[in-house]
């Protein structure tokens, strides 16, 4: 009877969400890297000095990242910096080899947290995004209303997908890593979307793969 009472108000909230669709993704991340493997692999076979990460939390990645220069960013805990990120990006003047973004995990401050590293980025450097693949719809639902919390960073990759100015690609593993490069976009996505914040799970779930542009991790290092 509980099971069911909870299947009910799982089904009720979707609806207030505005989200009608319940099928999901079959991933199974423990059988690919971790994100903190693929950073690291990343500055050590490209020879990198400058690391930023944005939404350092409990150090869970950042402590791992072994780089000559490294700037965390988080305004309640972990990193070097106690800032949001917009406070950040307005008064910083250095720039970076990589950087990581796992902020606030909404669609808006994704794509502006993007548009600022781009700015920011060296010629060679890339920039990676955390929780790009949500497995189900719960997982995507923002404000955050379940225990593991991707967010709508999707959006963000498939409007980043639209741009002239950068390279974006999905890697699959932890959750799914944005991957983007500042230089011409090699796959552009045509759409006549208007507005990427009115995506709904169930566009992403039959396009994930269009929209996302999928690359294994095995074949990562080819993008560079």
């Amino acid at each position: 009877m509980k099971n069911r009472y909870k299947f009910f108000l799982k089904r009720i909230l979707y609806y207030l969400y505005g989200e009608k669709f319940y099928k999901r993704l079959d991933y199974n991340w423990e059988k690919f890297p971790s994100r903190f493997e693929i950073i690291q692999n990343i500055i050590t076979q490209q020879k990198y000095n400058n690391y930023l990460e944005i939404g350092c939390d409990r150090n869970e990645n950042f402590s791992k990242i072994n780089i000559q220069n490294k700037v965390g960013v988080d305004p309640l805990r972990g990193g070097t910096l106690r800032m949001t990120s917009d406070v950040f990006f307005k008064n910083n003047i250095k720039k970076f080899d990589l950087i990581f973004l796992d902020g606030l995990h909404t669609y808006e401050q994704t794509i502006k947290d993007i548009d600022n590293s781009l700015k920011i980025l060296n010629e060679r450097g890339v920039i990676l995004i955390h929780d790009c693949l949500p497995k189900k719809i719960w997982n995507q639902i923002v404000p955050r209303m379940y225990g593991h919390w991707n967010g709508d960073v999707w959006k963000a990759i498939v409007h980043s997908r639209t741009y002239n100015y950068a390279d974006t690609y999905t890697c699959i593993a932890d959750h799914g890593l944005g991957i983007i490069f500042k230089r011409k976009n090699k796959n552009i996505l045509k759409t006549n979307i208007s507005n990427f914040k009115d995506l709904k799970f169930k566009d992403y779930f039959i396009n994930h793969k269009l929209y996302m542009n999928l690359i294994d991790h095995q074949k990562l290092k080819e993008l560079f």
